[in-house]
C-alpha cells in the first residue's frame, strides 16, 4: 500500500492550461515539486471554452462520467477530462459543462460585460469538483484551493462534505489573491451555495457581500492554513488574516521561493 502523501490541488487557473494572475504558474511549480518530493498529486480546474483541447491533449475520462450536481432543485452535468502536465508524471482534470463553461470568454462576454451566472458556474465547479474527488475514492490529505472561484471548497468541506469519508483526514491550505473583479455575484448567491440548504445561513454569513473579497474571506475562514498569493492584496484582507490563532500563515514571498509550501503541506498531513 502506497504511504505517499496525497495533495488535491484545485484553481480556476493553471498554467500551462489558463493564465490569468501570475499565481497559474505558481500552482503549475507547487504541483511539480509536490510530485518531485515523493507526493501523490492530482490537479482540477474548470474546462473553460478558451482552453485548447487539441493543443493540451485533453481527453474524456469515461469512468468518471454520469456525475450530475444537484444546485437549487436543478441538475448539472459533467464531463470530466484528463491531460497530462507537461514534463511531469501527474493528471489534471478538468471539469466540463455545455452550457455553463463552454464560452469562449472566461468571466465576460465579448463586449467584456459580467456574466449574470457566474455565481452558478463557481457553485458549479466546486460542488463538481468535491463530487469529483468522491467520484475517484481518492483521499487527499491536502487540498490546496487558489483563485476567488475555489472560495466555496473550504467552506463546503467543513460543514456540507463534513461527514464524506473521503474528506474526514484533509486539511485545506487557501491562497488569498489578487481582486479581479468588482461585481456582484447574485441576490441568489448564498441560496445557490447553499447546495439545497445542506449549508446554513449562519455559516453563509460569511458571503454576503457577494463580491470577490467575500470569496476571499470565505476561503480563508474555513480553511486549516492561509497563504498569500500576490504582493498587493487588498488591505482588508491583509489586516483580517495576516494573523489567524491556530492557523498557520504563508506571507507573500516575492523571491519565488515555494520550499514554504512544501514544508506547510509537510506539517499539515501529518
Amino acid at each position: 500500500m502506497s504511504t505517499k502523501k496525497r495533495i488535491l490541488f484545485i484553481a480556476n487557473e493553471m498554467s500551462p492550461y489558463l493564465e490569468l494572475t501570475e499565481f497559474a504558474e505558481i500552482v503549475n511549480k507547487l504541483a511539480v515539486m509536490s510530485n518531485d518530493n515523493n507526493m501523490e498529486v492530482r490537479c482540477i480546474m474548470p474546462k473553460f471554452g478558451v482552453i485548447n483541447e487539441r493543443r493540451h491533449r485533453l481527453h474524456e475520462v469515461v469512468r468518471l462520467s454520469g456525475i450530475n450536481v444537484s444546485i437549487d432543485d436543478d441538475d448539472y452535468p459533467l464531463v470530466i477530462k484528463v491531460a497530462s502536465l507537461p514534463n511531469a508524471r501527474l493528471q489534471v482534470y478538468f471539469l466540463d459543462n455545455e452550457d455553463l463553461f463552454k464560452r469562449k470568454t472566461i468571466f465576460t462576454d465579448e463586449k467584456d460585460k459580467w456574466y449574470d451566472d457566474n455565481g452558478l458556474r463557481t457553485v458549479l465547479f466546486c460542488k463538481g469538483a468535491l463530487e469529483t474527488v468522491k467520484k475517484f475514492g481518492w483521499p487527499p490529505d491536502i487540498i490546496h484551493c487558489s483563485g476567488w472561484m475555489t472560495g466555496l471548497i473550504p467552506l463546503f468541506i467543513k460543514t456540507a462534505y463534513k461527514k464524506e469519508p473521503v474528506f474526514n483526514h484533509s486539511k485545506v491550505v487557501f491562497t488569498i489573491g489578487l481582486n479581479s473583479f468588482k461585481e456582484k455575484l447574485g441576490s441568489d448567491f448564498s441560496q445557490l451555495a447553499s447546495i439545497n440548504d445542506f449549508v446554513t445561513k449562519k455559516e453563509l454569513e460569511v458571503l454576503k457581500d457577494n463580491n470577490n473579497l467575500a470569496m476571499y474571506r470565505a476561503g480563508a475562514t474555513y480553511a486549516d492554513a492561509i497563504s498569500f498569493g500576490a504582493e498587493k492584496i487588498d488591505k482588508a484582507l491583509l489586516d483580517e488574516f495576516s494573523k489567524v490563532k491556530g492557523k498557520k500563515v504563508l506571507k507573500y514571498n516575492d523571491e519565488g521561493d515555494l520550499t514554504d509550501y512544501l514544508q506547510l503541506y509537510t506539517d499539515l498531513a501529518k
